[in-house]
């Protein structure tokens, strides 16, 4: 299994709430509505994952959950989790082989960077929005939707 992935730092100081309370259920609509825009002319899957905390490296807790949720059993291997973990201030941008190897490494350097930037103004919905939609516009190139696609994965947002 190869999956390739890029960290990033989230916050600048700690998170006043729990992992199901830190978005609101505005925010958590929008992120939902735009990982399912994303995915509406493609067969590709994208994830958002929250934890609180991670014993490990994010990029090798972030394969281990990336599993757990399923997403390498998808059909072509094209699916992507945005991970959040939060007392540790870091995020992290994880594609799986199918992607990957359509997309240059610098790809998940722009959007690792761009998620940066929002989420050091604390704009961590917009940030993810921004992110996923373009995620689903290079999973909608490569992996356009064909007829008989179907959902693979939750378009919800996970914690845990």
């Amino acid at each position: 299994m190869v999956l390739v992935g890029v960290a990033g730092e989230v916050l600048a100081e700690e998170v006043p709430v729990g992992v199901g309370k830190f978005f609101s259920n505005e925010e958590k609509e929008k992120i939902i509505s735009a990982i399912q825009t994303a995915e509406k002319n493609t067969s590709g899957e994208i994830r958002v994952h929250l934890v609180k905390h991670l014993k490990g490296d994010i990029l090798e807790e972030g394969k281990k959950i990336f599993a757990q949720l399923g997403m390498t059993k998808t059909a072509q291997r094209n699916g992507i989790l945005f991970l959040l973990s939060l007392k540790d201030h870091q995020f992290a941008i994880l594609g799986d082989q199918g992607i990957h190897d359509k997309v240059h490494a610098e790809f998940w350097q722009i959007i690792r960077n761009e998620l940066e930037g929002y989420f050091k103004q604390g704009l961590f919905s917009d940030g993810l929005v921004a992110g996923i939609l373009k995620c689903g516009e290079e999973l909608k190139r490569y992996f356009p939707y064909q007829s008989g696609d179907k959902n693979e994965l939750p378009d919800s947002i996970s914690s845990n």
